[in-house]
Parts: C-alpha cells; sequence; structure tokens
C-alpha cells in the first residue's frame, strides 16, 4: 500500500527557547525565510505523501493560520503587484491537505502518535519529527525510507551515527547489517548509557509505521517520565514483526536546540543564490574581526 499519509507532532512548549516560545510556537520560527515546519510538509509533498495531520497542543494557533488561506495578505499583494510573493503565499495554503488534532495532555511521543490512529484508518504512514530538519538534495529523507518500506512492507527507522557522549539522549538499536546504510533491526534500547548502547546508531525524526503499531500503543504502560514510549511499542513490535533501519544520506540539524536552530538557519541561507556570496563575505571579514 502506498504511503499517502504522514504524521507530526507539533505539541511540545519549545521550553528550550524561551522566552521566544512564550507566545509562538517553536515550529513557526524560522530557518532563513521559512518556520521549520514548513520544510517538514515540503519533504512530506516530495515524497508522495498527500494528506499530513499535524498534532498540535494549546498555543499552536499560529500554525494552522500558517497553512490556511491568508485573503486580507493576498489581496494587498495583489494590490501592490508584487505577484512574486502573492505565488510565494498562495502555494502555502494548497501544498497539501493538512489536519489538525489535539494532543490534550503531554504524555509522550507514543502517545502523540495514537492520536491520529482514526487519521490513519489501518493504513501505513510516515512520521516526522519537527525539530529534525534533514537536507537532502537528490532524494529526501523520507523518500529513502519509503523506498525500503515498498521492499519489506514493514516499518522503518532513520538512524544515523551517533556521538558516544550524546547516546543517552537517542534511541540505539542494535543493528543487523543487510547492505548498504539499510540494517535489519534486532533490538532498539531508549537513551541507553554509554557503556550500554548496543550500536552508535541512534534513531532520529524519520519514520514509516504500519498500523498494528497503533494497537500497540494503546495497550503500550506508560514508561520514562511517565510517558508512552514509541520505542516501548517497538520493541513490543520487534517480537511480533522484522523491522529495518536506514542510515539516510543527508545532513540533519537538532533545530530544538539553539546551537542546531543556528546552523541550519546559516546552512540554509548559504543554499540561497541571490545572497550567499554576500553572506560568505559577511562571515570572512566577521571572522578576521575577532
Amino acid at each position: 500500500m502506498k504511503i499517502k499519509k504522514a504524521v507530526v507532532p507539533a505539541a511540545g512548549l519549545g521550553t528550550r527557547f524561551l522566552p521566544a516560545t512564550k507566545a509562538q510556537p517553536k515550529e513557526m520560527l524560522p530557518i532563513f525565510d521559512k518556520p521549520a515546519i514548513q520544510y517538514i510538509v515540503e519533504e512530506a509533498i516530495s515524497a508522495g505523501i498527500e494528506d499530513i495531520l499535524i498534532v498540535t497542543g494549546r498555543g499552536k494557533q499560529t500554525i494552522e493560520n500558517h497553512f490556511d488561506k491568508s485573503f486580507e495578505l493576498e489581496h494587498y499583494l495583489r494590490e501592490k503587484r508584487q505577484y512574486q510573493l502573492l505565488k510565494s503565499i498562495e502555494e502555502i495554503g494548497s501544498l497539501i491537505n493538512v489536519h489538525y488534532v489535539r494532543q490534550k495532555e503531554p504524555l509522550g511521543l507514543g502517545h502523540a502518535i495514537l492520536c491520529a490512529k482514526s487519521f490513519v484508518n489501518n493504513e501505513p504512514f510516515a512520521v516526522f519529527l519537527a525539530d529534525d530538519l534533514i537536507y537532502a538534495p537528490r532524494k529526501s529523507a523520507i523518500a529513502q525510507l519509503i523506498d525500503v518500506y515498498n521492499s519489506y512492507k514493514t516499518s522503518v527507522l532513520a538512524v544515523e551515527t551517533v556521538p558516544k557522549e550524546k547516546m543517552s539522549s537517542y534511541g540505539i538499536i542494535n543493528p543487523i547489517l543487510i547492505k548498504d546504510r539499510l540494517y535489519q533491526v534486532k533490538d532498539i534500547v531508549e537513551k541507553p548509557k554509554q557503556e550500554n548502547a548496543p550500536s552508535d546508531l541512534g534513531v532520529v525524526g524519520r519514520y514509516i509505521l504500519v498500523p498494528e503499531i497503533m494497537d500497540i500503543l494503546e495497550k503500550t504502560p506508560r514508561g520514562v517520565n511517565g510517558e508512552i514510549q514509541l520505542t516501548d511499542a517497538l520493541k513490543i513490535f520487534l517480537k511480533r514483526h522484522k523491522f529495518y533501519a536506514v542510515k539516510f544520506e543527508g545532513k540533519r540539524y537538532d533545530v530544538g536546540t539553539k546551537l542546531g536552530y543556528v546552523e541550519a538557519t546559516v546552512e540554509y541561507a548559504l543554499r540561497q543564490k541571490e545572497i550567499s556570496a554576500k553572506l560568505i563575505e559577511y562571515f570572512k571579514k566577521l571572522v578576521e574581526g575577532l
């Protein structure tokens, strides 16, 4: 079955970016000239996904407004004959079918995905974590996972090599190499201590999940921090089915951290032809002055 639906959990409070996120969702913080969540939606579109469900919480209305039509702004731009800007604004509202559901309590990633059960409607689906932007010019990260799903018809996770000192922040897989960049997952451990990690491959923010995961999540007890952990559900899934991991080609930016956010903003800006040369010159002068 074709992957046509995606789920984007976006109910977090964004406390690491306070006070910037006091009245602005972290997913709407701009990376150069687009909010972070728009890059996620564009990646979904590039992979042929037709419907996307954003799991929101209190204070996230600006996400809905961003992907809605803005009649007043469109009329203003038309009157001013600013047609290029008008086109960019009109495209935002017509990119994809965007749906919303509220996660009423902060009960973890597994619970956020479970909020999408009726939307998924017994179909395989993609999951994007909005904190992870992945620049992959040849083929998007989610498209790389979909290719594996199309071959094996089971769940697929994105992984990358994680520094030893950061392993306790990730789910780490115990991998069996199938071929270049493709692994069968033998086990998965949530946030292990460095000495207990089964490998250096950490799960990052792209998944293809089959609908059976929803039934498992409904029965998964609360784990770390009193939350329903997706990793716990995947360990149960692993007892019944094989699943795989892809070491994707591309560069990931953790825009949920301040350093990752700055890196993404700078590097996405450097990829813009209209300003890249001047920006490089600026950085040279800045470094010389330090």
